[in-house]
């Protein structure tokens, strides 16, 4: 992995064997940046994607491998109050199987790159987002404080 800050965007390029969102935070700890949005592109060698089940409420996860077009990756990097990181991700992802052109994408738990991916990351100026617990569904969702602060 390599980055460059350049005005207020972090441009990370991430290389063979790389996981995509532990390297993205990674690059928060080390640049302490605090809550961050991300985008990008790449090849990646194999993915758990993620189907959110209201009713269970737990995650259908489906592992996916082999050349792997990382079509779009979107996500957010927020922190809590004990100074975690966590992450939402959600990628679309394009390749063959038995022959035919595939797509799959959904919630991502994890992805290893393969040759290359390119990530913008765009830090949230201050105060920033945060992360809360929501206990109905058991995950965790953006959280801006008090409006009155």
């Amino acid at each position: 992995m390599d980055y460059r800050i350049i005005d207020d965007t972090c441009y990370v390029r991430l290389d063979k064997g790389d996981e995509i969102t532990s390297s993205l935070i990674e690059v928060c700890k080390k640049e302490n940046i605090q809550s961050a949005i991300f985008s990008g592109i790449g090849g990646c060698s194999s993915a758990q994607i993620q189907t959110f089940i209201p009713q269970t409420g737990t995650f259908e996860t489906r592992t996916i491998s082999g050349m792997l077009e990382l079509v779009s990756i979107n996500g957010s990097i927020t922190g809590d109050e004990e100074g975690s990181y966590y992450h939402h991700t959600h990628a679309m992802f394009s390749y063959k199987e038995n022959g035919e052109h595939c797509v799959a994408g959904g919630h991502l738990q994890s992805v290893t790159v393969l040759y290359t991916a390119e990530i913008e990351l765009r830090p949230i100026g201050s105060p920033g987002i945060h992360r809360k617990y929501d206990p109905e569904t058991g995950t965790g969702f953006w959280d801006f404080g008090n409006p009155e602060e």
